[in-house]
């Protein structure tokens, strides 16, 4: 790993382009009844827009995501977000590379630049707030002296709810392309992969171990968007509280590998998923992070169950 030179609270990498942050990203979905039920019982605030909702964190202005409502789950689009004075820049280097620019799709109020990525999926890149952290995000470990019940009864056990969108992991049909193409046009860096299967990538301007990472199948299509929380006891009330819900289907608890966070997805009601999430690895703009080719059996989960049948079903490219 090599160190850059850098200054204490500089939240830009000198000299270099790219995306800061995973800006929102908006989805159809077949009810938005399901789903204002699934993200409020998950934790999110959800606010009523117009003819869509809106997945919120408490405490915070920034809308994460945007649902539509139509006959099957749908990824419709992921924004990154530049800093202002990257902008003309970044659209210059998109058009020297012979990327057809496009409209804004109807019904969207942007002032950003818009394409395709190789498999379809509509990219905007706009001037917005850096919301991808500037350090690694806090990890709490609560205790409690002896003599002191540290658990409360469950019935007063306080509702957990996440303080950000950590990342999203999509379904691509080649892996590779995508390390090539998000890395050419957005500035993205490879953090780890597992040969053509999945791949994890992190922003330059300092970021989580991915901000987006990519799995292979026979489609593109969203697999899980991943919510930071503060720490184990949060991700196993949060689990507990969906599966009081009803939300049994998920996978944890557990702990990653590549990226090391502790994590617990709940399914939706679509066949994707929600991830609670804590203590993933940070990358420092300061810092060139080595990325690595790791075995299969090396990069998914360094304990925890084993996957549950259909959990790498690609719902959208095969809905049955």
């Amino acid at each position: 790993m090599t160190a850059i030179t850098g200054k204490i609270g500089v939240t830009k990498r000198p000299g270099e382009l790219g995306i800061h942050s995973m800006d929102t990203f908006t989805m159809v979905v077949p009810s938005l009844k399901d789903a204002e039920t699934f993200y409020q019982s998950f934790g999110l605030d959800v606010r009523e827009e117009g003819d869509s909702l809106g997945l919120y964190t408490f405490g915070s202005s920034h809308r994460w995501a945007s649902l539509s409502e139509g006959r099957r789950k749908k990824l419709n689009h992921l924004a990154f977000a530049v800093f202002e004075e990257d902008f003309e820049p970044m659209k210059k280097r998109i058009e020297a590379q012979g990327i057809r620019l496009m409209d804004a799709p109807r019904g969207f109020d942007s002032n950003g630049v818009w394409f395709t990525d190789p498999f379809g999926i509509a990219i905007e890149v706009k001037v917005a707030e850096k919301t991808t952290p500037n350090e690694k995000s806090d990890f709490l470990t609560r205790s409690v002296p002896a003599g002191v019940a540290a658990a409360p009864v469950r019935s007063k056990a306080e509702r957990v709810h996440p303080v950000r969108l950590a990342h999203v992991l999509l379904f691509t049909p080649d892996v590779p392309q995508c390390i090539e193409f998000y890395s050419r046009v957005l500035g993205l860096r490879l953090s780890d992969q597992a040969g053509d299967g999945v791949c994890f990538m992190h922003g330059i301007h300092g970021s989580d171990h991915h901000l987006i990472a990519f799995a292979k199948s026979n489609g593109p299509g969203l697999h899980h968007c991943s919510w930071d929380v503060g720490g184990i006891d949060e991700i196993g009330r949060g689990a507990m509280h969906m599966a009081d819900k009803g939300f049994k289907k998920g996978w944890g608890l557990g702990r990653h590998v590549l990226g090391s966070n502790y994590f617990h997805y709940v399914g939706d009601p679509w066949g994707s998923y929600a991830e609670y999430s804590s203590d993933i690895d940070y990358i420092p703009l300061t810092q060139d992070w080595e990325a690595g080719d790791h075995d299969p059996e090396d990069s998914y989960f360094l304990w925890g169950p084993d996957f549950p049948d259909g959990f790498i079903h690609n719902f959208e490219a095969d809905p049955d």
